[in-house]
């Protein structure tokens, strides 16, 4: 029978039982899915009238071509919502899955990370909504609009949209992946410190591959960035390395 419990740093599982457990919390997480797809679904309407929020009023109704138009636009927006809804399901399942990996210090530090990852990325899909997307549609639909017969197409609306969204969420992690790469010992805060002007060069470019194609979204991108990253030196300092820590780098009474 597979095993769904979170088993301890000293529980010894085979193989089989490994995979019998990433089986069974894979099913779990597609059931979620399931569940939730349905739920954004049936409440597509709601979803579909956030979604068109920065829109301004005269651009409220949308173009579609095609008669599949309508049901796939629809399906695609309701399963970003799902996948944002079941975000800290699937943050759980593969905590519990790695949890035997880790001694009772290492998951003193880990669980911290796992709540804050959640609401970080509610954070940045939060900004996105609220700070990128009006100043991007507002400059993106009155640029050289007395050129244009500007309308906006559906399915191209709400791939920006969605995208956005999960870029804004993706990039409010920056503060746990640089606490991660220093716990773990790659970088230093020093190091990190030191080349601070390679960083800043590489969030600009972060900033502008993101869905943003205008230089105004790719400004405000960056702010947020720039801000994030200074916060994570200043906790990666609080935390410090394993070996400052004394918790990380020691050993197991397993391992020893």
């Amino acid at each position: 029978m597979a095993r769904m419990k979170a088993v301890s740093h000293e529980d010894r599982l085979t193989l089989v039982e490994h995979l019998d457990e990433l089986r069974t919390r894979i099913v779990v997480c597609l059931v979620v899915f399931a569940t939730a797809l349905a739920l954004c679904f049936w409440q597509n309407h709601l979803l579909l009238e956030i979604a068109s929020g920065p829109l301004p009023s005269n651009h409220k109704k949308l173009l579609t071509f095609g008669v599949a138009e309508p049901f796939t636009t629809t399906l695609t927006v309701s399963t970003y919502g799902a996948l944002i809804l079941c975000l800290p399901i699937f943050l759980y399942q593969a905590y519990a899955y790695v949890l035997p990996a880790f001694s009772h210090s290492e998951r003193r530090v880990i669980l911290p990370l796992l709540l804050a990852a959640p609401l970080l990325f509610l954070a940045g899909v939060a900004f996105s909504y609220f700070v990128v997307m009006p100043a991007a549609v507002k400059f993106l639909l009155n640029f050289n609009d007395s050129q244009f017969n500007v309308q906006v197409r559906a399915r191209d609306y709400y791939s920006f949209f969605s995208t956005t969204m999960l870029a804004g969420g993706v990039i409010f992690q920056l503060p746990l992946a640089i606490l991660a790469v220093t716990r773990l010992g790659i970088v230093s805060v020093a190091q990190l410190k030191r080349n601070r002007r390679y960083a800043y060069l590489i969030i600009a470019v972060i900033a502008a591959a993101l869905p943003g194609v205008d230089p105004i979204s790719m400004l405000i991108e960056m702010v947020p960035l720039l801000v994030l990253f200074e916060l994570s030196i200043l906790i990666a300092r609080a935390f410090g390395t394993p070996r400052e820590a004394g918790g990380m780098a020691r050993p197991s009474t397993q391992e020893q």
